[in-house]
């Protein structure tokens, strides 16, 4: 009997979807991908080919915020026919500023984001706007863009911490967590489409439960599931469980931790509201490596908080630059409305934010490179994502080390023992291994 596809709708329509910010926000627009492919709706490449566009936003800085209301413009240049659905934290905490934008037809908060489905199902009548063109063809539905390689599965949502700097709990609300049973199902489901790498996400990851821990849901998808690569989020220092590191022993678990430490002053983590000290950053990230060999340990730094001074920032870059860290994310400190720290005295100036931001950012360049350094000559599994151009393939290690190898075979999603073979911008050269090259 032949299989059935995806059921094709009488109002099918192409629907393009677009995330800015984190991966939780990338998480919970891939989700949506899924169910509408699933209802036989097609996932457009780009706006231009859209009836409709959905945009996951963010809020954390002004700058995601700009780049919130830039990609609703964009959308509205290239199909100004398409209804804009505007839904995540910019969204909720500036509603008005959002229904404002061009071709925007509905703003949906975070709370409403479940019902983001029966609102595509419902539009293109006159009240909305929306001119959904001509249906898709059959071939064109059910389909997801970029194939079966790494999922993003929303684990948690929300925050009861109260870091003074951050307006996600504002825009997200306080911690919940979904049904084991519930991401279990959701992961297998994964597992059985193909997908190789499953990444749980959420606001607070550490935080999940209380039926049941975070370490008791990765032994669960270790033991119940065979997705060849499982990695974890951004998990804070101070959720960590005695024994956690000890999940590593399972090679499934990708070698990557990213553990936000936002500032190296004690002072200036008082003033931020972080449950954490320097030294108990350092004993930490200590314990963390050498419990996992190779471990990429990755980590925050926000730099020009209120009231930092040269010695702080001086601190920040001390504990930085003694830290075996593979990467950092660093960002200036950007005032948000309605937090503690958008009232605090001492806001740096713009010019002393940036100048701190570039030093942090050539250190953290600088331990990039001694990271990635110590594979050169070592084979490593890579897992292959896109086609990069001239007969090259990109994929990442588990420790998410970006490679570029040759291969006249098409290597998308396949796992294959690859010799590094040196350093690139960003990432590193390979070579993928002969005798797995001809059984890709």
């Amino acid at each position: 009997m032949k299989a059935r596809g995806p059921p094709v709708l009488a109002r099918a329509m192409r629907i393009y979807l677009g995330s800015i910010g984190c991966r939780l926000n990338q998480s919970e627009i891939e989700s949506l991908a899924r169910r509408l492919a699933s209802e036989g709706h097609c996932i457009a490449l780009s706006p231009a080919e859209s009836a409709i566009c959905i945009l996951n936003t963010c809020a954390v800085t002004r700058r995601a915020a700009a780049k919130s209301r830039q990609a609703a413009r964009r959308c509205h240049r290239a199909a100004p026919h398409a209804a804009v659905l505007l839904t995540g934290c910019y969204a909720t905490l500036f509603p008005a500023e959002a229904r404002a934008l061009p071709g925007v037809v509905r703003v949906v908060s975070n709370p409403e984001k479940a019902s983001l489905l029966p609102m595509v199902e419902s539009l293109g009548g006159a009240g909305d706007g929306a001119q959904l063109g001509p249906k898709p063809r059959p071939d064109e539905c059910g389909r997801l863009p970029g194939g079966r390689t790494r999922a993003f599965v929303k684990v948690q949502d929300g925050c009861d911490n109260h870091c003074t700097y951050c307006v996600t709990r504002v825009a997200r609300g306080l911690g919940r967590s979904r049904p084991k049973a519930e991401v279990m199902a959701e992961i297998q489901a994964l597992d059985a489409a193909g997908y190789q790498e499953v990444v749980l996400t959420g606001v607070h990851l550490g935080s999940y439960g209380p039926e049941t821990s975070l370490r008791e849901l990765v032994e669960s998808i270790l033991a119940q599931t065979s997705v060849a690569r499982i990695r974890l989020s951004s998990l804070e220092p101070w959720d960590l469980e005695p024994g956690f590191f000890a999940l590593w022993q399972d090679p499934r678990l990708c070698r990557q931790l990213h553990l936000p430490l936002q500032s190296g002053s004690a002072s200036v983590l008082r003033r931020m509201g972080r449950q954490i000290t320097p030294e108990g950053y350092r004993a930490l990230a200590t314990a963390a490596l050498d419990a996992i060999p190779d471990l990429a340990l990755t980590t925050d730094v926000m730099v020009g908080f209120p009231g930092e001074t040269e010695e702080e920032f001086e601190d920040s870059l001390s504990l930085v630059r003694e830290s075996r860290l593979a990467r950092l994310h660093v960002f200036g400190y950007s005032s948000r409305p309605g937090t503690a720290a958008a009232r605090m005295p001492g806001h740096l100036a713009p010019d002393v934010i940036r100048e701190r931001s570039r030093l942090m950012r050539e250190l953290g360049r600088q331990k990039q490179e001694q990271f990635i350094q110590r594979f050169v000559g070592r084979t490593m599994e890579v897992l292959w994502e896109s086609p990069a151009g001239d007969g090259l393939w990109r994929g990442h290690t588990d420790h998410y080390i970006q490679v570029t190898a040759a291969s006249d075979l098409p290597l998308k999603n396949s796992r294959t023992p690859t010799l590094l073979t040196g350093l690139r911008p960003g990432g590193m050269h390979g070579r993928v291994m002969p005798e797995t090259q001809e059984g890709a």
